[in-house]
């Protein structure tokens, strides 16, 4: 795919999508990063769920400690994994509170340092809490990318890396909301939705679904 293409491409998302932003619910960047935390291998609808009762009762790293993991536990269990997602957000609430005075580090070392928090979660914080230009890959971005031909890659790891080289850097800072979104609504895996994409014409996406080509 040429730069052109790509360039128009994210102008169209930007012009469908001008301020695109996660569908999970926060306030602050902890609910932020704990809702993330939360969010592997579980739906954004699921975690809010969840977190809508948990960030009024406990909305601070000492207070999710004072819940203690068995405490926490009783807000999350409907979420997938919840024991052990339990247990790194206890163990990533004590090391905010005792190496970053409660507060969420804005560097990719230390939240990587944290239990529970992978690149592809520090780069959803450093990018919606902080601004930082970053693209988190999930399966939905790394689906996007190599069928649409913005930025194929065999891992994820390199699909993040090439995105980050190809997208034009007006652009860079909301790539990650849009081409999650048009994943997760559009560009879906079994049965994406081809008649309807707003890149239709630019995707090198060449079996589009039957009802796109007729």
């Amino acid at each position: 795919m040429n730069p052109a293409k790509r360039r128009e491409i994210f102008a169209r998302f930007r012009a469908a999508d001008p301020s695109p932003t996660t569908e999970l619910v926060y306030r602050t960047p902890f609910e932020l990063l704990v809702a993330v935390i939360l969010s592997a291998q579980a739906t954004d609808k699921s975690v809010n769920l969840a977190t809508g009762k948990l960030f009024r009762d406990a909305a601070t790293p000492e207070k999710i400690l004072a819940l203690g993991e068995s405490g926490l536990s009783e807000y999350i269990r409907t979420i997938g994994l919840y024991r052990g997602k339990a247990r790194n957000i206890i163990q990533t609430c004590r090391i905010l509170v005792e190496q970053h005075g409660s507060r969420v580090p804005e560097s990719r070392e230390a939240l990587e340092a944290l239990p529970g928090v992978g690149r592809k979660t520090a780069n959803v914080v450093l990018n919606t809490a902080f601004g930082h230009a970053t693209i988190a890959v999930d399966t939905h971005i790394f689906r996007v990318a190599n069928r649409t031909g913005i930025a194929p890659g065999k891992d994820v790891r390199e699909v993040e890396d090439k995105l980050t080289k190809f997208v034009p850097e007006e652009f860079r800072k909301d790539a990650h909301h849009w081409l999650i979104l048009h994943g997760r609504y559009v560009c879906k895996a079994l049965k994406p939705e081809c008649p309807r994409c707003l890149i239709r014409d630019l995707c090198e996406y060449r079996p589009k679904t039957r009802e796109a080509r007729g």
